[in-house]
């Protein structure tokens, strides 16, 4: 399978992604466990159908010591028993996030107290933010059918 679109060799995306991508490095910077981080990518990915973030983020995981029973188990985290209760109110954000148009509201104020009783503001900040930059990057890589299975870690720097 071929992408539609070269997203790394096409000047207008590039220059697009490029700034997405520096976005999403303030975040990876930030106080927010890079753990949590990777789940919430994870499972974003997975509601969206991205195959190919689905594949990197999982990778990224592994590679930086993430386990692979907990890796299996993000797609049906709340019948797991791996997960913290912190990381579990940021799976429900990142799900009430990424299907923002299912519910009226979006977010409902539990789920935000719930994140906010195990994240300072900063990683609350954090949070919502690797949560809207992982939708943008599910949407393009699912509208050009981006082809997965090939990411290696550390291919993207």
């Amino acid at each position: 399978m071929e992408a539609r679109l070269n997203l790394f060799g096409n000047p207008v995306i590039g220059k697009a992604l490029r700034h997405i991508t520096a976005a999403g490095k303030v975040v990876a910077d930030s106080t927010l466990p890079a753990t949590t981080q990777e789940l919430v990518k994870i499972r974003a990915s997975q509601i969206n159908g991205c195959g190919f973030c689905v594949d990197m983020h999982t990778k990224d995981a592994a590679h930086g010591g993430e386990d692979a029973t907990r890796l299996h188990l993000v797609a049906v985290w709340r019948e797991a028993t791996v997960f913290t209760d912190a990381e579990r109110a940021a799976l429900e954000l990142a799900e009430q996030g990424t299907r923002i148009a299912d519910a009226a509201g979006g977010v409902t104020d539990e789920a935000w107290a719930n994140a906010a009783k195990h994240y300072d503001e900063d990683q609350l900040a954090a949070l919502v933010s690797v949560i809207a930059l992982i939708n943008t990057y599910n949407r393009v890589n699912v509208m050009v059918q981006q082809p997965a299975g090939d990411y290696t870690p550390g291919q993207f720097g």
